[in-house]
């Protein structure tokens, strides 16, 4: 069986609401994007790897790895922007100058602790699939926050159970139950990504809550950091990311 295309791109605009110039914001010593290029660079499994920009300096940040950028135009860097546009924009653009890949791997810069691991066991996963239309990361929600623990809050000020029906109390008898974590990759079968990034026969592919944070704030960045310190042992990265637990 041929091996499967994958293109990844890596979509790192300049402005960000959150923080100022997130995709540039150090972490442990790097800019931000460099944490998801470098483990995207070091996976056998990725056939091409594009840096999706605007941003001049983040352009160069990359192209210092030996990473292949495309210049992104300013009407898909505005805050309204949606990353589907961006992967279309990418992707024509390759499928026009001869280059056709058989499915697109979407990584986020906002997900610094994605290992190149994790990024050849989700393209593994899918390529072992004929029948998936796409896949995306995701970590097994606690029983805590299942969908029948969830309250709202009634227009009179009290709680109610957010599902009306009868529903199990226990945490053994609650069936697992997934969230995006981020999502810290996606993988798009080609032939459905003019319809969506995931969707479709969606294969779950599980991760680490450690290695599950989002960037969106300061205090994510903090915590990053905290993270890949505590996970860390001498030079040889972080030891047990890769680990669901």
């Amino acid at each position: 069986m041929p091996k499967m295309r994958i293109l990844a791109i890596i979509p790192a605009r300049g402005g960000s609401k959150g923080i100022p110039r997130k995709n540039l914001a150090p972490l442990a010593g790097r800019p931000l994007v460099c944490h998801t290029l470098s483990a995207a660079l070091n996976a056998q499994c990725l056939d091409r790897i594009i840096v999706s920009t605007d941003d001049a300096e983040i352009a160069a940040v990359c192209s210092s790895l030996d990473a292949e950028v495309m210049n992104r135009p300013a009407e898909l860097a505005s805050d309204t922007a949606t990353t589907h546009n961006v992967l279309l924009h990418v992707v024509n653009a390759l499928i026009s100058d001869g280059y056709t890949p058989d499915a697109v791997m979407t990584l986020q810069p906002t997900s610094p602790l994605r290992t190149t691991q994790h990024i050849e066991q989700a393209a593994t996963l899918f390529a072992a699939d004929p029948l998936a239309d796409s896949l995306v990361s995701c970590v097994l929600l606690p029983h805590t926050q299942h969908p029948y623990s969830v309250m709202r809050r009634t227009e009179n000020g009290y709680l109610e159970p957010f599902i009306k029906s009868p529903k199990p109390t226990r945490r053994q008898d609650k069936e697992p139950v997934f969230a995006r974590n981020g999502a810290a990759i996606y993988l798009t079968r080609l032939c459905k990504l003019s319809e969506y990034i995931y969707g479709g026969r969606l294969i779950p592919y599980i991760m680490p809550y450690l290695a599950s944070i989002d960037i969106d704030s300061p205090e994510d960045l903090l915590e990053a950091e905290r993270r890949l310190h505590a996970h860390r042992i001498g030079t040889g990265g972080p030891t047990d990311l890769c680990s669901v637990s």
